[in-house]
């Protein structure tokens, strides 16, 4: 490897610090990447119970990321910014800001200075270009902060020689290096600090005590255009000759076309250049989406059924508890507590419905989408084409919300073969009933749990999960585990299986502990929603630590404290209990519940205040459902370092959120293969009028060197705690979810056409 530093010229930072390694990039202004230093101790996994606890999944991410990690470059320019392009997805979550921070704070640049945008994909990133499982902070963390501080340390010494100095004695503010009364901006040094050929350096990070940026408070640097309109995203862009595109949809998931009878007379409709039929559909393209939606509901169509036809709520239901394995037997002379849940399927259609645009011309494809695993995007385009990965370029745009699916490309692929059938770009968009019942769904699921103890002691606590199959065809960003993911392989010893083993355990000691997932082969369209198994698994065991509580006759605080084996959890357990008034006297029918997890590297602890009385349950609402309210929360977060509080409670609240929705309203109601639920009107994720009035979050000062994963943290531990508040008011443990799931308070849309008539009484239908 080349050397082209003199080290007479660059600053001495000390040994005392650990250093990291990167590479000056050849390009015309400064470009910096970074090396990760490879931990010989991290590849060895000790033989424990919970696999979890030793290497999880953000472990997992971040081990494997690392030998790309130098593949992705700071950029210092001219203008005295710097630009790094995210191998990550923005959906909401502020990574861009986050990384933008941690930037800024190696650099001593003002944060308005740092650009981030997100990376097209990239196959040679394998695992590196992977948004989920809560893991981009903690892959990202060390080596954006390592190239940061290599271009910090280039741009001293540059300056050092220009002034000939010795390069330890300047120091760096705003985006300029000092020393003496002399002042050179980052942009006036860009272009001399600009390497010739890629050469070897390195640098030592800032210790976190000299943190003026990470840590503090930071409000979203999309903030603003999000507020004013002026973010883009996928819905906002405009390419060349991409007209609008919809589809006509089957009344099964995933049912196909047998004919289509008045295609000619359909693309004689005004506005409309073309139809044609797809796989799951046919597609018509047309002026504007409004004439899209016209000739769509025109289309005169025969379906043959899709694979789930004729599978309900029930059906899924008797499959499910069939397919449960047997529980063990309790020890000699123990008792136990058995509990059933079920989970019924859950939507995961964000806020933005699935859009792509896609250019398709002879030997090349040009996509543009919000994907949060965009080589595998790439990959599958390419194979359904015919096509060289090398000749499809994949544009990652900004979506407006998740849940997870986004991890999927169905719009980008699907976009891309319409795209080619028609010769022509288009701009697909799914239409929100589309979304919610030709969409992803978090699989039904039973979790059947049996706790024993004798005297005062748990002995044993095993919990069998038994779900409709979950897709991983995305794997984690690399070929090789997205194809084994759609490998059909005896006992699932694949992607799923993976993923549940390095993600689930418990935090108590509770004696021999068994926790395994079982998946029944229902080929619904699932998706790793949120937090993925977390919400089901925490909340079934948390109302039964709640009972076994009862059984020894203790306080449910006091019960989780004496069994927890976390000493991080056990003191956001004692905040929360503080800070939330943990048995303070409320009226009948009002109680409270509390719910904790440690993941991610993390610890969070929910704590509710639920109202059941039936002045509360009965409220009538328009068109929705009211049921039990939840009045107060409080939410509780170590997340190792905080890198933006700000943005860590948003991020809480969000969770906190979905917890209730997955508790109390939230779910898809199926019948005869597809969901009725066609809207959000329809799917009721928490109201105006379910969210508590009073909501309040803590977060931790730092406990860690490291930031933990948080994205999806408050998920299943605010689910939990909402179930136990339930237990507590009414009397009854709840064993199914949502509660309300019974309650079908509205009037489903017809299933043909696929999508309902653009409404045309807006002012009428609001309140």
């Amino acid at each position: 490897m080349d050397h082209d530093l003199h080290p007479a010229h660059e600053p001495d930072e000390g040994l005392g610090r650990r250093r990291f390694l990167g590479y000056l990039v050849a390009a015309p202004t400064l470009a910096v990447a970074v090396q990760w230093p490879r931990d010989p101790a991290a590849a060895e996994i000790p033989s424990l119970p919970q696999p979890e606890e030793i290497l999880d999944v953000g472990d997992l991410v971040k081990l494997a990321s690392a030998p790309t990690s130098g593949l992705v470059a700071v950029q210092v320019h001219e203008d005295g910014t710097a630009s790094f392009a995210l191998p990550r997805a923005e959906v909401g979550q502020g990574i861009t800001t986050t990384v933008a921070m941690l930037i800024a704070e190696e650099m001593d640049l003002p944060l308005e200075k740092v650009t981030v945008t997100l990376s097209d994909a990239r196959p040679e990133l394998l695992f590196n270009q992977f948004t989920g499982g809560s893991t981009s902070v903690r892959s990202l963390y060390t080596p954006v902060r390592t190239a940061a501080a290599i271009a910090r340390r280039r741009l001293v010494a540059t300056a050092a020689r220009a002034w000939n100095v010795d390069a330890s004695k300047p120091s760096t503010k705003d985006g300029a290096v000092l020393y003496g009364g002399r002042r050179a901006t980052y942009g006036s040094l860009a272009k001399a600090a600009a390497a010739t050929r890629t050469t070897r350096v390195s640098a030592s990070l800032k210790d976190p005590s000299e943190f003026t940026i990470v840590g503090r408070p930071t409000s979203r640097v999309d903030a603003l255009a999000a507020v004013t309109g002026r973010k883009k995203f996928g819905m906002d862009l405009n390419v060349p000759d991409a007209l609008p595109t919809m589809v006509r949809r089957p009344p099964t998931i995933d049912g196909t076309v047998e004919s289509v009878r008045n295609a000619a007379a359909v693309r004689a409709m005004p506005g409309i250049t073309d139809v044609a039929v797809i796989e799951h559909g046919v597609a018509v393209r047309g002026r504007t989406f409004g004439q899209c939606v016209d000739a769509l509901r025109a289309l005169e169509v025969t379906w043959r059924p899709g694979p789930v036809a004729g599978e309900s709520d029930d059906t899924v239901l008797a499959k499910l508890r069939k397919a449960v394995p047997s529980l063990s037997g309790p020890p000699l002379l123990s008792r136990s507590v058995d509990a059933e849940f079920t989970f019924m399927f859950a939507s995961n259609s964000p806020l933005e419905p699935d859009v792509a645009i896609a250019d398709v011309r002879a030997g090349r494809a040009e996509i543009w989408s919000s994907l949060k695993v965009p080589g595998d995007a790439q990959t599958e385009i390419a194979k359904r084409l015919g096509l060289p990965v090398g000749a499809v370029t994949v544009h990652v745009v900004e979506g407006g919300g998740s849940f997870g699916r986004r991890l999927h490309p169905d719009a980008a692929v699907e976009a891309a073969l319409i795209s080619k059938k028609m010769s022509k770009p288009v701009k697909l968009s799914w239409s929100r009933t589309d979304s919610v019942r030709q969409g992803r769904a978090h699989p039904m699921c039973v979790s059947r749990v049996r706790a024993t103890y004798r005297g005062g002691n748990v002995l044993s606590y095993e919990q069998r999960h038994v779900s409709t199959e979950t897709s991983f065809s995305h794997g984690f960003g690399d070929l090789l585990t997205a194809n084994a993911a759609k490998l059909p392989l005896v006992g699932n010893p694949t992607v799923a299986q993976a993923f549940f083993l390095l993600s689930q355990s418990s935090p108590y000691s509770f004696g021999a502990t068994k926790q395994t997932l079982t998946e029944i082969p229902l080929k619904f369209r699932t998706g790793s929603m949120r937090n993925v198994y977390s919400p089901n698994m925490v909340c079934a065991r948390e109302l039964v630590v709640d009972r076994l509580a009862a059984e020894m006759d203790k306080d449910p605080v006091e019960f989780r404290r004496e069994f927890l084996d976390n000493a991080r959890l056990r003191a956001v357990l004692d905040k929360a209990a503080s800070e939330g008034g943990w048995g303070r006297s409320l009226p009948p029918g009002v109680a409270q519940g509390i719910g904790l997890a440690a993941e991610y590297r993390a610890e969070c602890v929910v704590l509710v205040e639920l109202d059941c009385r039936p002045e509360t349950v009965n409220r009538p609402i328009e068109r929705g459902v009211a049921g039990p309210r939840v009045t107060r929360a409080l939410v509780v977060v170590d997340a190792g370092l905080p890198i933006n509080p700000r943005g860590l409670e948003a991020q809480m609240i969000g969770g906190l959120n979905d917890g209730i929705a997955m508790a109390l309203t939230a779910s898809l109601h199926i019948k005869n293969g597809v969901p009725l639920e066609g809207s959000w009107d329809n799917y009721f994720y928490t109201r105006q009028w379910n969210t508590p009035p009073e909501t309040r979050v803590i977060v931790l000062p730092p406990s860690r060197d490291e930031p933990g994963g948080a994205g999806e943290l408050a998920v299943a531990p605010s689910l939990a705690a909402v179930a136990c508040a339930y237990a507590r008011a009414t009397g009854t443990m709840p064993t199914r979810f949502p509660i309300n799931h019974a309650t079908l308070a509205f009037e489903p849309f017809p299933l043909q056409p696929s999508t309902p008539q653009s409404p045309t009484d807006g002012l009428d239908r609001a309140f």
